[in-house]
This record gives C-alpha cells, structure tokens and sequence, in this order.
C-alpha cells in the first residue's frame, strides 16, 4: 500500500470519493432526461410528423460536444429507416451548404442556441427550401427563434462540478434525439425485418435472413422430370452437388424427390434401377420450405429431420429452389 493513502479494501465503498461523485452524476444527468418530458408537446407530435412526410434527408447540424450529438442521431435515425446524415455547421459556411436541398429537414443542435455558425446558416437553409428543427436548452435564443420547429433540451444544470463541460446538457440532447428516432420508427411503421435489412452485416441481420436471400435457384436447382430416365437423374444429382434432386411434372410442380440415401437403399433391393424412370423411384409428398420463410425455420427443420437440404416451393407446389445446410452454418441464426 502506497504510504498515506487508505486502501480500498479499508474504507467502505459507499464512502469513496470517486464512487460518491460518478452516483452524482448519474443522477443529475438521469433528471435531466425525465425532465425533458414535461417539455413534450404538440411540437414534438408536428415535428415527427414533419419529418415523416418529408421526401428529402434529416441533415443534423451541431459545433463541438453538440456535433458529436448530431451524428450519433444521424446514425440512429439511418438505422431505423429516417435517411440522415450529419453535415459541419463550418464547412456547411465554407461550401458544403450545397449538401441541403429543398424537402430536406435540417435538425439543429446547440444547447445555448446561440452558436453563431448555426444562426448565419438559418437564411441560407430557408432560401434552399428546407425546414429547420432547433433543438436548444433556450427558447428564446436566436437559433430557437429562427427555426420553423423548435424541441427543448433544457436542463436545470450540468453534472460537471464545475458547470463547465457539457455533460447533462448533451445527455438529454441525445435522449431527446433516441426519443424523436424511435417515435418516427413507430410513426412508419418500422420492423424488425426492416432493421435486418438495413444491417445485413450485423448478428442480428443474419438473425432474419430469409431462404430467399440464400437459397440456390434458376440453373443451379437440381430437377429432374417424372419421366427422367435413372442414369440420368444420377447424372442430375452428381452435377448440381447436392446429393438430392427434384422430381417435378410438365409444370415444374415438385412431385418428389431421390437422394444419394434413396439411391443406396434402392440398389439394396433392386440392381435394376437404372431401368426405371425417377416416377418410379422417388419419395412423394417431400418436406418443402416457403422463400419468405427465416434462414432459422430452415436450419431448424433439417436439424430436426436430420437431412441437409430443403426445397423451396411455393403455395402450388411451384418449385423455386434449393437451400442447403451449408448456406447456413456459421451464421449464427438463433
């Protein structure tokens, strides 16, 4: 133990300076964000409902701490199906302006809503023809009073000891922006698979990939007609590579299906296979999977079964494709 200075095992936690403090700043910042919610109102409701008849982007706007706000609601709201993007009040001065266009709906962020850079930009932005959203912890400042809509961000005071740094003012700005995201998410009606399909690359994309997304079609799917002579469907079979082949009438509805098993267990019984036609040797009435069924309701099938391929058909019986389960091992679907 250094000299003069208490171990942490001798001195209680609760009594911990820096324990003492980061439980002040909790919950300084914790009621500032409850405290938005008195500030909600009829323009909170016009600005959700702005945005979502609007055609064009949600361009953030914010200097410095506020900036840094910005573009974690530009991302929130680009995940959850709002097109956003956060452009520099500064380089929006210098020539980046032109990133606006009319139908846009520019969201400005600074808490004293005297940001100067934000203020010169208001006519600029009106001439472009978009709308301007303020969100400032001040409704009577000039950016606040500029803008067509303005949402409060006010706080009673910052966590920082010093009242310097921007802490509690930037917490609820972020809360207020998650809370405007997710109301827009319900107002459109957004889903579970829309979010999928906007993070294709992510766990939880991969959780809702659906057979149609990895299922093989076209020319790569094994099929064979009834009348298809056997030395032919095991040429079929051994030429697609997936150990099993539809068998589909005149219309390509999928009437069965003969796998490497069936063929093994068929020349068990009978050495004069070859002379048969796949009608004569095929498993009727075959498990099949819809496109738009999950990635997971197929590997959750051919676990169960105990197989390692599902075709695809569709209300008819219209053959579509073949899933196997190598297209989904390793993707982490549950």
């Amino acid at each position: 133990m250094t000299k003069g200075r208490k171990s942490v095992a001798e001195r209680p936690a609760s009594e911990h300076p820096s324990l003492i403090e980061a439980k002040r700043v909790l919950e300084v910042e914790a009621a500032a964000i409850l405290g938005l919610i008195d500030h909600l109102d009829t323009k909170f409701i016009d600005v959700v409902e702005l945005i979502n008849a609007s055609n064009g982007r949600v361009v953030t706007m914010g200097l410095g701490k506020s900036g840094i706000i910005c573009k974690k609601i530009s991302a929130t709201l680009a995940s959850t199906g709002t097109p956003s993007f956060f452009l520099h009040p500064a380089e929006a001065i210098h020539g980046d302006l032109g990133m606006i266009v009319s139908g846009d709906v520019v969201l400005a962020v600074s808490n004293s809503g005297e940001t100067e850079e934000l203020v010169r930009l208001l006519p600029s932005i009106k001439r472009i023809g978009a709308e301007i959203v303020a969100i400032t912890g001040n409704p009577a400042s000039n950016l606040a009073k500029g803008s067509d809509y303005h949402l409060s961000a006010a706080i009673s005071k910052e966590a920082c000891p010093l009242g310097l740094a921007p802490t509690a003012s930037t917490t609820a700005t972020l809360a207020l922006g998650d809370a405007l995201a997710m109301a827009l998410l319900v107002r459109k009606g957004f889903k579970e698979q829309d979010f999928a399909f906007l993070h294709p690359g992510g766990k939880l994309g991969k959780r809702f990939l659906r057979v149609l997304d990895l299922m093989h079609g076209g020319e790569q799917t094994p099929i064979v007609r009834l009348t298809t002579p056997m030395n032919d469907v095991i040429y079929e079979m051994s030429k697609k590579g997936f150990g099993i082949t539809a068998v589909t009438d005149g219309s390509g509805v999928l009437q069965g299906v003969i796998s490497d098993g069936d063929l093994r267990r068929l020349l068990q019984k009978d050495e004069q296979i070859l002379r048969k036609t796949a009608a004569d040797c095929m498993r009727s009435k075959p498990r099949t999977i819809a496109a738009n069924e999950l990635a997971s309701a197929a590997l959750q099938q051919m676990e169960e079964r105990k197989i390692t391929s599902l075709f695809i058909a569709d209300d008819g019986g219209l053959l579509q494709g073949i899933i196997h389960l190598h297209d989904l091992w390793g993707l982490e679907l549950f």
